[in-house]
C-alpha cells in the first residue's frame, strides 16, 4: 500500500529543525553562510534564485546571490568562483544552471571547493551504488 506524502508539512518541519541548527550555531558566534550565482536572465532561473534567497534568509542564513551579465566570460566567472571559496563568510556555494552556450558548465562546477559545493553532495549521493 502506498503512503502519500504531506510535502507541505514536511518542509515546515525540516526548516523548523534548520532554523534550531542554525540557532545554535549563531550562539556560537557561526553565521552559515551560502552564495548562489545566475549567469545571465534567464527567467526560471532568476525566479529559482530568489525563492533560494529568500528560503535562506527565513532561516537566518546570510546569503549573497551574485547576479552577472550574460556576457560575463569565463575567466571571469571562476575568478568569482575562486573569491568565494577563499571567503570565509561564505560556506556553501551553487551555480544556477544553464550557463550560458560560451562556459563550460563542467569546469565552473568543479572551480567550486568540494567542501563548500552544495550540490556536489547531492550528485554524490546520487552516484553512490544501491
Amino acid at each position: 500500500m502506498a503512503t502519500i506524502l504531506d510535502g507541505k508539512k514536511t518542509s515546515a518541519e525540516i526548516r523548523e529543525e534548520l532554523k534550531q541548527q542554525i540557532e545554535v550555531l549563531r550562539e556560537k558566534g557561526v553565521i552559515p553562510g551560502i552564495t548562489g550565482i545566475l549567469v545571465g536572465e534567464d527567467p526560471g532561473s532568476a525566479s529559482y534564485i530568489r525563492l533560494k534567497e529568500k528560503a535562506a534568509n527565513e532561516l537566518g542564513i546570510y546569503t549573497e546571490m551574485l547576479r552577472l551579465a550574460e556576457n560575463t566570460t569565463e575567466s571571469e566567472l571562476l575568478e568569482e568562483i575562486d573569491r568565494l571559496n577563499s571567503d570565509s563568510k561564505v560556506h556553501g556555494i551553487f551555480i544556477q544552471l544553464p550557463l550560458p552556450g560560451h562556459i563550460d558548465e563542467n569546469k565552473a562546477l568543479n572551480a567550486v571547493a568540494p567542501d563548500k559545493d552544495v550540490d556536489g553532495s547531492i550528485q554524490l549521493m546520487w552516484a553512490k551504488p544501491g
